[in-house]
């Protein structure tokens, strides 16, 4: 039997469908009710998914909106952390991460001042999620960024602030 055919594939897509209905309206004249936002989401979606969505989004106004949802939604690095300690330098916005390395896997708790920027910091977050650590160093988050559509449509200094925190994570990742 093919995957077309299959229930589970044609209710994913449609799941996803209405998740972009949610914010951009585009697959429906109706705009859904957001789903009631937890006390602090860490981890909006997986870059699978993300992937998937930019995937459906036709032009680069489309995919901005989408990264700001998923700045507003992601909320992962508690107020408390935010120290000077855990500021990325070379961003425009301020943007504080974590990485840690627990049970042999990298992660990473993020956030910005900034909604676009914490939309960026949740797409990087979700990209190394829990990876092993082997399989982490070698992630090449640029290009990824550049699958999505990101790389060439951030401004300049966005793109700086991108290379500042993806430099921030193999520096961490290189001393670990």
């Amino acid at each position: 039997m093919s995957s077309h055919s299959d229930p589970m594939v044609s209710q994913s897509k449609h799941e996803k469908k209405v998740k972009i209905a949610e914010f951009s309206g585009r697959y429906g004249t109706k705009i859904l009710p957001p789903p009631q936002k937890p006390e602090r989401n860490t981890m909006p979606t997986s870059f699978d998914e993300i992937a998937e969505t930019f995937e459906f989004l036709d032009d680069w106004e489309e995919k901005y909106r989408y990264v700001i949802e998923l700045g507003r939604d992601y909320d992962a690095l508690d107020e408390a952390l935010r120290t000077d300690a855990l500021k990325v330098d070379g961003c425009a916005s301020q943007v504080w991460m974590l990485p840690r390395i627990k049970d042999g896997a990298f992660s990473f708790q993020g956030a910005s001042d900034a909604v676009i920027v914490s939309g960026l910091v949740a797409i990087l977050a979700a990209l190394y999620d829990n990876k092993p650590f082997d399989k982490s160093l070698e992630i090449n988050a640029l290009k990824e960024f550049e699958k999505l559509g990101l790389g060439q449509n951030l401004s300049a200094q966005r793109s700086n602030g991108l290379r500042s925190m993806i430099q921030k994570i193999q520096d961490y990742l290189a001393a670990a």
